[in-house]
């Protein structure tokens, strides 16, 4: 009996020991983590900040902030929300995906996705207005990440289900324009049963002319009415150029600004006039002392700072060309892109850079236990300051809850 009461404890003592190792660890991280929710000076006192949130599972929505970042308002009601961006009027344009039952060439349910226009002020109370949107075979795929409303009144999308950019009018219920990438890049089959390109981005800069970001050939693309694909930004598809981007930003012919997801850095690329190619000339891997982790926007201000949206931080955070934090707001879980009303896609200057400025060191990635912490934060809100550490304290914890569960069990 006595070697039985034996057991018992030592299953106890393993127990004991990794609630200790999990408390202490967790406990420190905490208690040490820098503050992400902070305003060091009030360079631009009368703007505010659009977030469009993805979210984990069903968190999706827009969400509106002051100068300190105090939630304004915000609009939830769907699975995701990505690009965000205040029109003339005052009305919010944001991309979106949700669950439906009207489901075209698709068994119900099924996703769609398009454009929502949310009036935060409406006087019925139903802030969404008015909706656009066509069915998908998933969302995961083929969900609209960018639009936006062009002078002619007309709607400019970045399309994954076909792996397109269109023009729509809303007037008309019709496409008024279209390029497909197929004209560029070998198609599959069927390109809605596959994440073929990923195209993620589109933005108007110039009068017919469109950059547009390909997510998965790590390029982007400047397309012209008319004449089709006119310039490629990495044509080599180098990932120490630009690894799986989001939501570049033109800063002018011959530069931009680019959230380089995959390398957790934001870099800005200028072009070689000399060989034609374009050359990382700033780049961003940490702000406020905390690593970005797959950063998925970044703005260049008018007043010369850049706004970067750090996602599985769960921050957006304005700094200077030195790096130095200008404001840094907690958001909710999974951020996909920020906007600076009433600034928009208004953009500042390139940086005049001598070469290749770096401010901070890359996060480098664990085998098996970063892939894991990133699988688990599509799942569930993680606080930014839970890492690989923290995986690998858990693990250890649930071999000794395990082992000790065993013991006390053995000991009946």
């Amino acid at each position: 009996m006595r070697g039985d009461s034996d057991l018992s404890r030592r299953g106890l003592l393993l127990v004991l020991v990794g609630v200790l190792i999990v408390g202490s660890t967790f406990g420190a991280s905490w208690a040490l983590a820098p503050d992400v929710d902070r305003v060091e000076s009030q360079t631009d006192p009368n703007t505010t900040t659009l977030v469009g949130v993805q979210g984990p599972g069903w968190g999706g929505n827009v969400t509106s902030l002051d100068n300190n970042g105090t939630v304004q308002w915000s609009v939830g009601d769907a699975i995701s929300y990505q690009d965000v961006s205040q029109l003339d009027n005052g009305t919010v344009l944001a991309t979106f995906a949700d669950k439906y039952r009207r489901c075209g060439p698709y068994e119900p349910p099924c996703k769609r996705t398009g454009v929502r226009f949310i009036d935060p002020e409406a006087e019925d109370g139903d802030e969404i207005t008015s909706e656009w949107s066509y069915p998908v075979r998933t969302r995961k795929d083929s969900e609209v990440h960018d639009a936006e409303l062009l002078p002619s009144g007309e709607l400019l999308v970045a399309d994954m289900e076909y792996e397109s950019i269109f023009t729509y009018n809303l007037s008309t219920d019709e496409q008024t324009w279209v390029w497909n990438a197929s004209q560029r890049y070998d198609a599959p089959p069927d390109p809605t049963k596959t994440d073929w390109l990923h195209i993620n981005d589109v933005d108007r800069i110039g009068d017919g002319r469109y950059l547009v970001s390909v997510r998965n050939t790590n390029q982007l693309l400047i397309l012209e009415r008319g004449e089709g694909v006119v310039e490629v930004i990495n044509e080599d598809r180098d990932p120490s150029i630009l690894d799986s981007q989001h939501n570049p930003h033109w800063l002018g012919d011959g530069a931009v600004v680019v959230a380089d997801s995959e390398n957790d850095r934001v870099v800005e690329l200028h072009r070689n006039e000399s060989t034609g190619s374009w050359e990382v000339a700033w780049t961003v891997y940490e702000v406020g002392g905390i690593a970005l982790d797959w950063p998925r926007d970044a703005d260049r201000l008018p007043n010369g700072n850049t706004l970067i949206t750090d996602s599985r931080n769960n921050r957006v955070v304005e700094i200077t060309q030195n790096g130095s934090v200008v404001r840094s707001y907690d958001v909710p879980s999974l951020p996909y892109e920020a906007d600076r009303v009433p600034y928009g896609e208004s953009s500042g200057d390139p940086y005049g850079t001598q070469g290749n400025d770096v401010i901070g060191d890359r996060n480098l990635n664990v085998p098996v236990l970063t892939p894991l912490l990133t699988g688990v934060r599509h799942v569930v809100a993680l606080p930014f300051w839970v890492s690989e550490l923290h995986v690998l304290v858990t693990l250890v914890a649930a071999v000794l809850w395990i082992a000790g569960g065993l013991l006390v069990v053995l000991d009946r």
